[in-house]
């Protein structure tokens, strides 16, 4: 059976791998169709991201249909089109006993910390798989994205009154935006590229865009939005140690900045710029079965269009030479998919 394995730092190839068994107990046999490419699978390509190790193959955002499913599963059924969560916890640890399975300290992510969905199929415990009957694959692919973002505006938690700052307007801070601007907040978006920030322009009518030069016109642009005050909440979803670190200047007094982008260096900052705040600073990891749930309706019936994401694609077949092309920002990608069946 064809897959396609990240061996080593800035390297793919093509791999045969046994075909699964039949599912046991609580499990389900899926086929993978649509395959989402995020920072995390670029981060792990190029060697950075922190919880990965080579070799392995990739594939968290996934677009699968049902196959085959052992007993005990009444969530799914054979057929069924499906996005999966794929956080695989341990249900016994704290976190976990707390109800905060996305921090899971036994946390498997398939894809990042075992075998992921870039191959033809393969098994899954059946109750990670959250079905639709309306979505499409390229949708459900989409689904696990928006779940970060969804999690990670939660964590936040913006209000009437607030104006929030994202961040890095790639496909994670795209995320976060789609759940603040449900929210009464005003909002703002940071990047250094200026075809995304017109094309959050374009695509979802905001404005107040800041073009990050690093020359300081920045902050003048910021001072200028939020009438001197800066912003109550910013979360920043870049995963570069720079941006993560100079966020605090952006932050109004008892602000929030929240982490959702990941590095694998040390974040520094003058703990003065955070004491004087009397700021908060909070991470944001994976998210939560609801937020899976939520997104599929919210998809469903119209309120999130994710058919602007998609803006490459490519084959499996075509992966090992087209993916290192995909990861360039000149490239203009917002979101690639890979189609795998």
């Amino acid at each position: 059976m064809l897959a396609v394995q990240i061996c080593e730092p800035k390297k793919l190839r093509q791999i045969d791998i046994p075909e699964p068994d039949q599912p046991g107990p609580g499990e389900a046999l899926v086929r993978t169709h649509r395959m989402g490419i995020c920072g995390t699978d670029v981060s792990c390509y190029l060697g950075k991201f922190p919880f990965f190790d080579f070799p392995r193959i990739p594939g968290h955002e996934l677009g699968v249909e049902v196959l085959a499913i052992g007993d005990g599963v009444d969530n799914v059924k054979v057929g069924d089109r499906c996005s999966i969560e794929p956080y695989m916890n341990c249900g016994e640890c704290f976190p976990c006993r707390r109800g905060a399975i996305n921090c899971c300290m036994n946390l498997q992510v398939i894809g990042v910390m075992t075998d992921g969905g870039l191959c033809e199929s393969f098994l899954v415990r059946a109750s990670k798989l959250h079905p639709s009957e309306k979505l499409g694959y390229d949708q459900l692919a989409l689904v696990e994205t928006l779940a970060i973002g969804c999690h990670a505006n939660d964590r936040g938690a913006p209000k009437a009154g607030d104006h929030a700052l994202i961040i890095g307007m790639g496909p994670i801070g795209l995320a976060t935006l789609e759940f603040a601007r449900l929210t009464d907040a005003t909002i703002s978006v940071m990047d250094m590229n200026p075809q995304r920030l017109e094309f959050v322009e374009r695509t979802y009518g905001i404005t107040n865009t800041v073009h990050f030069k690093g020359d300081g016109s920045e902050n003048e642009r910021m001072m200028e939005l939020t009438d001197g005050n800066m912003y109550q909440l910013i979360t920043d979803a870049t995963g570069n140690k720079h941006s993560m670190g100079g966020a605090f200047q952006y932050l109004s007094h008892t602000g929030t900045l929240v982490y959702v982008g990941i590095t694998n260096e040390e974040v520094s900052f003058k703990h003065a710029d955070m004491h004087r705040r009397e700021a908060t600073l909070m991470a944001s990891r994976n998210a939560l079965p609801p937020d899976f749930t939520r997104i599929i309706r919210l998809i469903e019936d119209g309120t999130i269009n994710t058919d602007p994401w998609v803006t490459h694609r490519t084959h499996i077949d075509r992966v090992v030479t087209e993916f290192d092309g995909l990861t360039k920002p000149e490239s203009g990608v917002i979101k690639a998919i890979i189609d795998v069946t």
